[in-house]
């Protein structure tokens, strides 16, 4: 009878090796559809510089696999499909071709859900063909980014892709408007249309991004005024809107945000950014901010970038003296000609702030201000003109200038 269990454990085990095995047997026999493949070709023959490709990567899904491509298999029938390309000095050996280009034949491969281009298109003139790229509807992840010569306009089809998760134009020589057909990818956590030549507003569109956690429109031509469409998006982490021409006032909400960078806004710095729990950088330098710095924003626990430099802010800075001391010279408030810090925390912080001190009580009596001890030494008050006459003194306060003027004599002594 012992003997049974051991019998039953050796069958089992040799079922899973047989399976295995099968399997094993079974996926080295699955093929891609000829189509796909042939389009496969195509598509890298149109980008890298090596003509024998394909005869090196006959099946680049299974035997001779390129690491710039991803494949799965599918259920009905079970065959290999691309699901993904990557083409970038990374693994592009050896790089893109001087006239590579963008092959109409992406559209043999119906399963592709990632297209990534980088530092590929940089001598010959390439565009985004707008039934191409509209007619990818199996697409979530597009990014087309570091390549000089990517230049026209972003398609308006790119609205048509509605799967797309993320959407990555960085980097390139793109013009003219951002289309409002962007705001129908109610998919999208990420958009990524920096460092290129956009001009235009920001289409109101852009409410229609529900799920957008990433908005990144830096460094371009883009003008009129900041969307309160923005605080409409109860999902965005960043922002950064830096380098366009763009103005307006902060949004006063601006959902889960984690990180803010904005150029061209006026106005106060809104009160209810203190309940972005989540916001961990905070850039608004160069703009024309007014009034005073919340001192809430100290209260937020995971704000570790603080940058309010060259605005127009004014009074106190209220934040609190640990906040300061944590944040260090993350904390950047130069260039506010009407901030000063109070005389209390001048002499506990080091000087990296570069603001002027508040007029406090500090070496005052009575509104009548005293030279400060370290002034004292061989220096004569503001109020003394060199004559001898006894004219010198307010007739209203005799008594706090002779206090003011024994205190001088006696530490002038020191």
């Amino acid at each position: 009878m012992a003997s049974l269990p051991i019998f039953l454990a050796g069958f089992l085990v040799l079922s899973c090796m047989a399976i295995t095995m099968q399997r094993n047997l079974d996926e080295s026999d699955i093929v891609m559809e000829e189509g796909e493949l042939l389009g496969l070709f195509d598509v890298i023959g149109s980008l890298l510089d090596e003509p024998g490709w394909a005869e090196v990567h006959p099946e680049p899904c299974t035997n001779t696999p390129w690491p710039g491509i991803e494949c799965e298999i599918g259920q009905d029938p079970p065959i290999f499909h691309v699901t993904a390309i990557h083409i970038g000095p990374d693994v592009a050996t050896p790089p893109c071709q001087p006239s590579a280009k963008i092959s109409d034949s992406l559209l043999k491969l119906p399963y592709l859900r990632t297209l990534s281009i980088f530092n590929c298109f940089v001598t010959s003139t390439v565009m985004l063909s707008p039934t191409l790229f509209g007619a990818l509807s199996s697409l979530e992840h597009l990014s087309l980014q570091s390549n000089p010569s990517l230049s026209g306009n972003v398609p308006p089809s790119l609205g048509n892709l509605t799967r797309l998760r993320v959407l990555s134009l960085s980097q390139n020589n793109l013009q003219g408007n951002i289309p409002g057909e962007l705001g129908w990818l109610v998919n999208l956590e990420q958009l990524d249309l920096s460092y290129n030549n956009l001009s235009g507003e920001i289409p109101q569109e852009i409410e229609g991004l529900k799920t957008l956690a990433i908005l990144e429109l830096s460094s371009n031509d883009l003008t009129g005024v900041l969307p309160f469409a923005l605080g409409q998006l109860q999902h965005l982490q960043k922002v950064d809107l830096c380098s366009n021409r763009i103005h307006g006032k902060v949004p006063p909400e601006l959902g889960k945000l984690n990180s803010f960078s904005g150029c061209g806004l006026i106005g106060p710095i809104p009160n209810s950014l203190s309940s972005l729990k989540n916001l961990s950088a905070l850039s608004l330098d160069n703009n024309t901010l007014t009034g005073t710095i919340p001192s809430n924003l100290g209260s937020l626990p995971n704000l570790d970038q603080l940058n309010l430099s060259h605005n127009k802010l004014s009074g106190e800075l209220l934040l609190p003296q640990d906040f300061i001391n944590r944040l260090g010279k993350r904390l950047d408030v130069r260039g506010n000609n009407g901030l000063c810090i109070s005389y209390h925390l001048a002499s506990n912080i080091s000087t990296y702030l570069q603001t002027r001190t508040c007029l406090g009580n500090e070496g005052k009596v009575d509104n009548i201000t005293c030279p400060q001890p370290y002034d004292l030494k061989g220096k004569k008050p503001s109020w003394y003109n060199g004559s001898r006459t006894s004219s010198f003194a307010p007739s209203k306060a005799p008594q706090l200038i002779l206090i003011c003027f024994l205190l001088f004599n006696m530490l002038s002594f020191l």
